[in-house]
């Protein structure tokens, strides 16, 4: 049944190009439709050639609602005579250069299959990416984006109530894992706090009520690497929003920290005693697991340094026959059905799939966004564009660091939510000196 819904919502996509096309509501609606989707992803997608109990980053050819509004609001866009370039901005091209060099992994790779997941996966993000920079192209305005992943952040926060009323240790909200949660968060949390502190655009009060939904997520799913990242990235942020803003409100800027950090320090005194016992808590076993896992992703570096053993196929290539665990020490007490994890860290897990090369347009694609966000700031000082460039500067840095210690950058929402911002980003800089002249005009009343 579920595979006869996804055919008919496939067939839907062209005739829903057309009702887009009429309009830019009808376009807002489905930007929302298709942030607001990412909160039923799992049930919504369809995993072709599925793999459930694979142990890698991708289980199956997967096709989603998201993916689909994605593809209809690139059709509009194509539709209303704005043919997307395919390659419009520096960090597409480091991602287009990224996805070339995964490709020859494949020469190595023991099942092939699995290496299309991921690269299909990826072929799905890009697509993301360029209705996003379509939509905002067709209809040059970046709030009702805004806006839709402000509903999207309240939403989680409303799920992990309900999972801490009921108990859970470490809920997830819509997302497969807490740590994947955690991670999103520090982006939600950051821009909205940016915005919160330039209090240009009316809404301050949902954009602070986003920032206390999303900092409250961080908090609670316990992650030690989210938290660990909490002070470093909201610092981050507030400096770049104090520098951004126009001299005469840099006062307004310090005086909006006050009561925040009074109320965070309140509620970090409350929270301490879980989140040091999550700290102390914390079994041998995983930090031995960590290390033992990131010595075999080394091993399969030394191995396989160009073109690494596989795109997707590190669940294979750490079990038997393979000796890259044996190499590097790692024998536990194997059954038969016994199948190892995946490297705790992306970095480690791309090189050690895709090779070096791999690794280092890796790197650069997301340092490339980073160094976009500082940029950006500049460039918009004394407007309120300034605050998203602001935020996602902190925001961005705790996602590459925590990443360090998580593979949660190889998982589809989080990527999904990335290649998002990273649209936003890259229409901003687009367009910075024609947004910068005429904030009022452009977004600069509403928020």
């Amino acid at each position: 049944m579920k595979y006869v819904v996804f055919t008919v919502a496939a067939l839907g996509v062209p005739p829903l190009a057309v009702l887009l096309s009429f309009g830019r509501t009808w376009m807002k609606y489905a930007v929302w439709a298709m942030i607001g989707a990412l909160a039923v992803y799992q049930n919504t997608a369809i995993n072709f050639f599925s793999h459930e109990h694979y142990r890698g980053s991708s289980r199956g050819m997967e096709v989603s609602v998201v993916y689909l509004l994605a593809a209809a609001i690139l059709l509009a866009s194509m539709l209303k005579h704005k043919f997307p370039k395919l390659v419009p901005s520096v960090g597409a091209a480091l991602f287009v250069v990224y996805f070339a060099l995964c490709l020859p992994s494949w020469g190595a790779a023991d099942n092939v299959l699995f290496s299309w997941m991921e690269t299909w996966k990826m072929i799905m993000l890009y697509l993301t990416y360029l209705s996003v920079r379509a939509y905002l192209d067709v209809t040059d305005d970046v709030k009702p984006v805004v806006k839709g992943l402000a509903a999207f952040v309240l939403l989680n926060f409303l799920l992990l109530v309900k999972d801490h009323l009921s108990g859970v240790y470490q809920p997830h909200g819509v997302f497969p894992h807490q740590n994947g949660l955690a991670m999103a968060m520090h982006l939600f949390a950051n821009m909205f706090f940016a915005m919160f502190l330039a209090g240009g655009w009316r809404g301050s009060l949902l954009n602070a009520a986003a920032f206390v939904a999303a900092t409250a997520c961080i908090v609670r799913t316990y992650s030690r690497g989210a938290l660990a990242m909490v002070p470093v990235s909201f610092f981050v942020t507030f400096v770049l929003s104090f520098a951004s803003a126009p001299r005469g409100r840099r006062l307004r800027v310090v005086g909006r920290v006050v009561p925040i950090a009074v109320a965070g320090m309140l509620g970090l005194a409350a929270m301490l005693p879980r989140i040091i016992e999550r700290f102390e808590s914390a079994p041998e076993a995983s930090k031995n697991t960590r290390m033992e896992l990131a010595l075999c992703a080394r091993e399969m570096m030394i191995d396989e340094p160009w073109r690494g053993v596989g795109i997707n196929n590190w669940g294979i290539k750490i079990n038997p026959p393979y000796e890259y665990a044996e190499r590097a020490g790692r024998n536990p007490n194997r059954g038969e059905d016994f199948k190892d994890g995946i490297v705790e860290t992306v970095y480690l897990l791309v090189g050690a799939e895709c090779g070096i090369p791999a690794l280092a347009a890796m790197l650069l694609w997301f340092l490339s966004y980073l160094v976009l966000c500082l940029v950006l700031a500049k460039r918009f000082a004394g407007t309120p564009y300034a605050a998203i460039p602001a935020g996602l500067a902190g925001g961005l840095l705790a996602c590459y660091l925590q990443s360090c210690l998580e593979w949660v950058l190889r998982q589809q929402m989080n990527l999904i939510l990335l290649m998002i911002f990273f649209g936003v980003l890259d229409y901003l800089s687009a367009n910075h000196a024609r947004l910068a002249a005429s904030p009022a005009d452009r977004g600069g009343r509403h928020g």
